[in-house]
């Protein structure tokens, strides 16, 4: 059983280029659950202000505040959604599916973070350090993809429906060309894409003109 929908709209603090923003967002979206976005401007440094410190010490986005209920880093606040607010099905509640889940949401903090997100980083901030290890950790991780949902056959990450584990990887793949990083070669995995893009409410984050999609 769903808890009841949020009294007040859930205030969001994140940046608009963040693909960790955006997979909350997104969730939001999905959830139809009302929410305001609070920019935070990573350029200026508004994340060590100490403002917004007092929300997330780690000084990072994204942070909601869900009527006084803060919470930072963008897995947790999908779960804290989906145990909240979502069917479910989101976030199953059998050990096994529950533990399936996690193993996603570990490769979306590892794997993919410091693969087509850092990746894309590079690019979208004009870092010069060498994006190619970042390249590399990104195919290794897709080629993995590719294998699994190719081998079992499946529509989703997890189960037969949707769930977290999706949406905490669609952003930084979808977005991965932005980073040099070619989906090209993985036609499961931009099958998975489309299908998480079909979701009634689905909204994509902002493109960026860099790298491949330039």
């Amino acid at each position: 059983m769903t808890a009841a929908r949020p009294s007040r709209p859930i205030r969001l603090h994140g940046f608009a280029l963040s693909g960790h923003c955006h997979r909350v967002e997104l969730f939001l979206r999905l959830l139809d659950l009302p929410f305001e976005v609070v920019p935070v401007d990573l350029a200026r440094g508004e994340q060590r202000r100490p403002e917004f410190l007092a929300l997330n010490a780690f000084g990072q986005v994204p942070v909601i505040d869900d009527d006084g209920v803060v919470v930072a880093d963008s897995n947790a606040i999908l779960v804290y959604l989906a145990l909240r607010y979502a069917a479910p099905s989101w976030l199953p509640r059998d050990p096994q599916g529950a533990a399936a889940v996690q193993r996603w949401l570990s490769v979306a903090a590892g794997p993919l973070a410091f693969g087509a997100a850092r990746a894309r980083i590079v690019q979208l901030f004009k870092l010069t350090e060498d994006a190619q290890p970042a390249i590399d950790r990104a195919h290794a991780l897709y080629r993995q993809v590719e294998g699994i949902l190719d081998v079992q056959g499946a529509a989703w990450l997890v189960g037969d429906a949707p769930t977290i584990a999706d949406i905490a990887l669609y952003t930084y793949t979808k977005h991965a060309p932005e980073g040099n990083v070619a989906l090209d070669d993985y036609p499961k995995l931009r099958d998975w894409l489309e299908r998480v893009e079909s979701l009634p409410g689905f909204a994509p984050m902002q493109a960026s003109r860099i790298g491949l999609a330039a």
